[in-house]
């Protein structure tokens, strides 16, 4: 945008990221300085101008953390031949006073617009500025509303792409580059991320731009290279990731993603501006089956953020040999029954660990598997509200000898057969209030039924009584039948 506007001629347009001023949370002086930083740098970089300069050195001392941005953007308008246009991404990385501060001085130089301010100020962000709720330290209290919000002409929300949008896209690089996509990478885009925009760039940037194989022009972009960069991305954490994990930390947040992970319904402590602001935040949807996390890539992404340092802190407790049968294949019954045990004499400390408490047994289950199968594999995750279950669907490349040098970890290969993968699929449910024999046959067909979606034969079903203290009654082992399918029951 800044660059089409600066070509058109009319104006001077200059876009700034302030996400540095984040940790300045509430010191009002040290956030403007990060952001005086971020005009500085900008300006050099687009139009080769030092103007700010000389005010990232002494303006905080000239006007004042409280004044200091209105005053440099209205020197900055006089100084310019044309007027400006302000392109502000990030601004709701801005945390309490430093945000209300920005918001109040932008809301003080409106009237002065366009000789002496900015023409337009554009404020980036997930959510549209009136909607915020800050906590003022100053104040001592939550700033709803008021002048410092009242800045905006119109709030411009960028939806999801459809599915022939993705394809539209996509091809723009082919027509800018010559290079191509499989048509298999249009439906894994889409499956991928439902249009979330962020991602259908991101997964097209990495494989193209970042990837040894994608860089190369004359290469095809296939379904392979593509599954690569979405691996990548949710192991590199990147800003837009990284702000969606700080995100799950917030109690609106978890009041309305636990209930999904645990495959319940919404309680009574579920407020409507609580799944409003999940849906504007682009972490849920509503579809015809009701509210779900919003694409499989903040399905998988959710879980591995929530049991991130519990993860971590089982690398200590298993090694990453003793699963592994010497063909190369996961030893589930070795797997699960080791958890099952660990479960049982540790499971009281452990879940005590987790934020979102009551989804604790399908996190830890979920840390286990993840630090497991990080040593080969992937595992995809369904759930939703209601569902009464979670899935989960692992699939381990068979590499015979994969630890023969006990030191050497096979990363999920880049490029493999798909008939050299073992596919297991694991349904984890919740006992509550129902008896274990109800439980067990409920599950068993939504196994079956996951299975039958799948098309795999290697199925576990998991059930989790948090509401018996006999541990003797709760943990066994059985195997049942559903039709012709067999089910490896793991109760716990």
């Amino acid at each position: 945008m800044q660059n089409d506007i600066n070509n058109n001629g009319k104006y001077k347009c200059l876009y700034i990221n302030i996400e540095t001023a984040q940790t300045a949370r509430s010191d009002v002086a040290r956030g403007m300085k990060a952001i005086l930083s971020a005009l500085n740098r900008a300006s050099f970089l687009t139009f080769k101008d030092n103007f700010f300069e000389q005010y990232l050195r002494n303006g905080i001392e000239l006007f004042g953390g409280d004044d200091i941005l209105n005053q440099v953007l209205s020197l900055w308008s006089l100084h310019s031949d044309k007027k400006v246009i302000l392109l502000i991404d990030e601004i709701d990385a801005l945390i309490g006073d430093t945000l209300i501060s920005v918001l109040r001085q932008l809301r003080a130089g409106y009237t002065a617009r366009p000789d002496t301010f900015p023409q337009s100020v554009l404020l980036c962000g997930v959510r549209d500025v009136r909607d915020y709720r800050i906590f003022s330290d100053k104040d001592q209290q939550i700033i709803t509303g008021g002048s410092a919000f009242n800045v905006k002409a119109e709030s411009l929300t960028v939806g999801d792409f459809t599915k022939k949008e993705i394809v539209d896209l996509y091809l723009e690089h082919t027509k800018e580059t010559g290079q191509e996509f499989d048509n298999s990478v249009y439906n894994l885009a889409w499956d991928y991320t439902s249009g979330q925009p962020w991602l259908v760039n991101a997964l097209a940037y990495e494989v193209c731009f970042r990837t040894k194989e994608g860089k190369k022009r004359n290469n095809i972009i296939t379904a392979q290279m593509f599954e690569a960069a979405k691996r990548e991305l949710i192991l590199r954490r990147d800003t837009h990731i990284d702000q969606l994990a700080d995100k799950l930390k917030e109690d609106r947040v978890r009041r309305v993603i636990e209930p999904m992970l645990e495959g319940e319904k919404f309680t009574e402590g579920v407020f409507n501006t609580d799944i409003e602001y999940c849906k504007d935040l682009g972490l849920i949807k509503k579809t015809e089956d009701g509210y779900q996390i919003a694409n499989a890539i903040y399905r998988k992404i959710i879980p591995r953020e929530l049991g991130y340092m519990t993860q971590l802190s089982l690398e200590s407790e298993f090694k990453r040999k003793w699963y592994v049968n010497d063909d190369g294949t996961l030893n589930m019954e070795k797997l699960l029954t080791t958890f099952q045990q660990f479960f049982r004499e540790h499971s009281e400390s452990w879940l005590g660990r987790f934020q979102y408490e009551e989804a604790g047994p399908q996190l830890l289950l979920q840390a286990f598997l993840q630090r497991i199968i990080n040593g080969g594999g992937q595992i995809d995750r369904e759930y939703g509200l209601g569902k009464k279950r979670t899935d989960l669907y692992i699939r381990w490349p068979i590499i015979p000898d994969r630890f023969k040098d006990k030191n050497n970890d096979i990363p999920f290969p880049t490029f493999y057969n798909v008939d050299e993968l073992q596919r297991i699929v694991i349904e984890i449910k919740l006992k509550h209030k129902n008896s274990i024999e109800k439980v067990i046959k409920d599950g068993l067909e939504q196994t079956a039924k996951y299975v039958d979606k799948t098309g795999e034969k290697e199925s576990y079903l998991i059930i989790f009584d948090q509401e018996n203290d006999n541990w003797e009654e709760k943990v066994f082992t059985r195997i049942e039948y559903f039709g012709q399918r067999e089910i490896q029951i793991y109760g716990m």
